[in-house]
């Protein structure tokens, strides 16, 4: 027998469902499409190159959020300010745009709260009008703690529409980032590493298919009156295909127990990354692609570097001071990375470039890391260790390194790969030495050559 839907509206337990997945592409644009959301995400946002990692960052932060304990939601809420102080600046159409703006924030919230709402819509189990009153008052419980003004949250369930409608109107524009969201970046994105077992051909196949299922989906479903505002009509067939799926997904998931049905904060992926074979070029040129480009774009920058101290970050409780600290670690490792390797002035480096630069460094000089890559990363260290130990436990080790891209038996690998006598920490010193003996180790059985997983 199908579970009842009706057994006592929830919101937290409705963003946790599977089924959020048919409306995440829906949020992203919606979100995309506020000005300064769209300004944050062109200047400060890898999510071209990631865009994977867009979407676990905004739905596990919403997923924090809305299922977590008081303590962790204040310590969620205090994150996504410290993530979001820097994000600020100019636009380049000149206006100024911050992430800390209160009707910016308040419509980031918003978006969540409707795309779940469309879910159950659209699913053919829409809340009666007292359970939408219920977990309308349970979302504004929880949005309360971002502490913005009187007026920024509607007070009851019956001014959303007012307020939707008004901001489509008179807020919202089909941005450059809503526009890229919705027609291109499937077309291009790169291959999830739990996918990898598709191969580069079957990947691009299964790519050209979901982009157009995805387009279709998601126009078929935005609201009205923003597919009214800029023009987006849904095909039949794509109205079609959004009663297949959404019905589709709502017949499934009544069906299944609670422990399949609604999603754990925690739950990691299942699939295992296949081996690569293991020499100092191709790890260099790993390091390159999966780490260090995080534009995907082919260069590594200023930005790039940016982007990998805000991941750190993210991922920690950092004092403001914390922060700052690794910060500078990764603007003193762009300094030599732009210093040593950026011959034509035009501030970046290139794959070909880094990899040769790096491996002629590390051979003609044995403290060549040292100037650049070990102080982002003793910075990251000493964040990490957030007892103040001196050394990581498998937990701190966790925090800064797991994540949906590692699978955790890869991850309990290169700890253990780390912790050189095996005492189940990891010193400074083994931590660093494992970074050098990734970039100069000619042997694959290395300790440090397993740093992004086994080779």
């Amino acid at each position: 027998m199908p579970v009842s839907s009706r057994r006592g509206a929830s919101f937290r337990r409705d963003l946790s469902e599977w089924r959020v997945g048919l409306v995440a592409w829906r949020l992203l644009v919606l979100q995309a499409s506020h000005p300064v959301v769209a300004a944050g995400m062109d200047e400060h946002s890898t999510y071209r190159g990631h865009p994977w990692r867009r979407i676990e960052h905004t739905l596990g932060s919403g997923r924090r959020l809305f299922q977590a304990d008081e303590e962790a939601l204040y310590r969620e809420v205090e994150r996504l300010a410290r993530a979001h102080r820097r994000i600020r600046g100019t636009a380049p159409d000149g206006r100024p745009y911050d992430a800390h703006d209160p009707d910016t924030r308040a419509w980031v919230l918003l978006t969540l709260f409707e795309s779940v709402v469309a879910m159950r819509r659209l699913g053919g189990d829409r809340y009666t009008g007292a359970e939408l009153e219920a977990v309308y008052a349970e979302f504004r419980q929880i949005a309360a703690v971002f502490g913005l003004p009187e007026g920024a949250v509607p007070k009851s369930v019956a001014d959303l529409p007012r307020y939707f409608h008004r901001m489509v109107r008179e807020q919202l524009e089909f941005t450059g980032s809503a526009r890229y969201l919705l027609y291109e970046i499937l077309r291009e994105a790169p291959q999830p590493r739990r996918l990898r077992w598709l191969g580069p051909v079957g990947w691009r196949l299964v790519r050209a298919v979901a982009a157009r299922v995805v387009t279709a989906l998601t126009v078929a479903d935005l609201p009205a009156s923003y597919r009214e505002r800029f023009g987006l009509t849904p095909t039949r067939r794509a109205a079609v295909l959004s009663a297949l799926l959404h019905r589709g997904g709502r017949a499934v998931a009544t069906r299944l127990p609670d422990g399949v049905r609604y999603r754990s904060p925690d739950r990691r992926p299942t699939v295992r990354r296949p081996p690569r074979q293991d020499t100092r070029r191709p790890r260099v040129d790993r390091f390159f692609h999966e780490v260090l480009d995080q534009t995907g774009d082919g260069y590594v920058t200023a930005r790039d570097l940016q982007a990998m101290a805000h991941n750190v970050c993210w991922q920690l409780e950092l004092t403001e001071e914390g922060e700052a600290a690794v910060y500078a670690g990764f603007e003193a490792w762009w300094e030599q990375l732009r210093s040593t390797m950026d011959t034509d002035g035009d501030g970046r480096v290139d794959r070909a470039e880094f990899v040769a630069a790096t491996l002629a460094g590390c051979d003609r000089d044995p403290g060549y890391l040292e100037a650049g890559l070990l102080r982002a990363l003793r910075a990251v260290f000493a964040a990490a260790d957030t007892d103040g130990s001196g050394y990581l436990d498998a937990d701190e080790y966790r925090a800064v390194f797991g994540g949906r891209r590692v699978h955790p038996a890869e991850l309990s690998h290169g700890f253990r790969q780390l912790d050189v006598d095996g005492d189940g920490r990891i010193t400074e010193r083994e931590f660093l030495a494992g970074f050098v003996e990734y970039f100069t180790a000619r042997s694959p059985s290395a300790a440090g050559a397993h740093l992004l997983g086994r080779p």
